[in-house]
């Protein structure tokens, strides 16, 4: 009977070590899961971040429009002018990235004047996209328009 006890426990000593290396693959497989699920929380936020930079930009420029009316019906917040439009494109630079250009298109109507506030970004860092997707250039806008 000794002889029986014997083999089977040298039978037995290896099956531990396979189980210790099936939950070390299986935790490594999870870990790196948690890394990728990281990776794009990350990118997520990232695009949410300049998205609401955008969002309080146009929302800054229209303030200012409204506040100035006569001044916006003059061309002075045209594409290109200097004062409270340029300080306001140099924001839009240093808040969403050296690609980053705003425009304003103003509409004189008979009854209220129309302003159309876009900002355009690189939105690249931010995207989720597949390894076969090769498009570096992505080129994401915000639209604002308003009445004043």
């Amino acid at each position: 009977m000794m002889h029986g006890q014997n083999y089977l426990q040298k039978k037995q000593q290896g099956t531990t070590l396979i189980e210790v290396l099936i939950a070390v693959v299986i935790i490594s497989i999870g870990l790196l899961s948690v890394a990728a699920l990281q990776t794009v929380a990350l990118k997520s936020n990232n695009g949410s971040y300049y998205r609401s930079q955008a969002t309080f930009l146009a929302y800054d420029l229209a303030d200012r429009i409204r506040a100035a009316p006569e001044s916006a019906e003059d061309g002075d917040y045209d594409d290109g002018q200097a004062g409270d439009r340029a300080e306001w494109d140099a924001r839009v630079v240093d808040r969403l990235g050296s690609g980053a250009v705003g425009q304003v298109v103003i509409v004189s109507g008979s009854t209220a004047n129309q302003a159309s506030i876009t900002i355009q970004w690189n939105d690249n860092r931010a995207r989720i996209r597949a390894a076969s997707d090769a498009d570096d250039a992505t080129v994401t806008s915000f639209n604002y328009r308003m009445e004043f």
